[in-house]
């Protein structure tokens, strides 16, 4: 019997770490089963994803203090993930096209993560959750209530175990102390059109400029509203044909490929910061 591990990291880039690491897992008895690395030459440091595999029975954070003379010699930001599917709780608004797409792939087995509940700040979204089995707790945020609300949305990612926090058109700005909270752990998902058009009704927009591409974007949440760590983009070329409605469409297709992509690989444990970017082992 075997258990399956990840072991992600980055440090600056010098000679000597792969074969550190690679002596360090095999000296552990460990098999390695998928290998990726990237070396960034503009910020001079070297991203590492490893797959392995070893005995049933071991101690993931005896290995991660045995790994920690290796991480201190190169300087290494590292984390040892044993594989599962991650816990994540999906927040909605009123619009169900993300959630949907989310549920579907849960359930088809391809997301990579288990959604344990639903939160909203209406109501709207409750049948479609509550049809999956799925928990459902409304939330209603009012400028007088938001602190509260914030503190319950934490309080219920806490209570369920919450590995990520993912942002299916959740249409209410999180604060900063609560996007600080879920620094790293917290995905959401917007429409970015070139140009970029800020406000109510952005499609209408778009259709008034004649666009010729769609697109979504899916990102890290930060403080700075919608400019997180990009980890995906789904881009759609349309023409003039293309009313208001129909671009609606197109980018509901676009914002829930985007986002079920970005879970995935942040579940399966693909993607690493690097500064305001990320790196992503696809």
């Amino acid at each position: 019997m075997t258990r399956s591990f990840t072991l992600t990291l980055s440090c600056p880039n010098r000679t000597g770490i792969v074969r550190a690491v690679s002596s360090y897992l095999v000296e552990q008895g460990c098999d390695i089963a998928e290998y990726r690395q990237f070396d960034d030459p503009v910020r001079g440091r070297l991203f590492l994803r490893v797959q392995a595999t070893a005995a049933a029975e071991i101690d993931l954070d005896e290995m991660s203090r045995g790994f920690e003379p290796v991480a201190t010699d190169f300087e290494m930001v590292y984390a040892l993930h044993l594989d599962r599917d991650a816990r994540i709780l999906v927040m909605v608004s009123k619009l169900g096209h993300c959630l949907n797409d989310l549920i579907y792939r849960w359930r088809a087995g391809e997301l990579g993560a288990e959604i344990v509940a639903v939160v909203s700040n209406h109501e709207d979204l409750r049948p479609m959750a509550e049809a999956a089995g799925l928990p459902f707790h409304h939330v209603p945020v009012t400028p007088e209530t938001k602190p509260e609300s914030e503190a319950r949305l934490l309080r219920l990612a806490d209570d369920y175990g919450v590995d990520l926090v993912v942002l299916a058109r959740y249409m209410q700005v999180l604060s900063d102390q609560t996007c600080k909270a879920l620094h790293g752990r917290a995905i959401n998902i917007h429409h970015s059109f070139l140009p970029g058009f800020k406000g109510a009704k952005p499609y209408h927009q778009a259709y008034d400029r004649g666009v010729k591409l769609v697109g979504a974007t899916a990102h890290y949440v930060t403080p700075d509203l919608d400019e997180g760590p990009i980890i995906e983009q789904e881009v759609i070329r349309i023409d003039h044909s293309y009313d208001p409605r129909a671009l609606q469409t197109v980018g509901r297709d676009a914002e829930a490929l985007a986002l079920s992509r970005a879970v995935r690989w942040h579940c399966e444990n693909r993607v690493l910061l690097n500064g305001h970017s990320t790196v992503v082992f696809r």
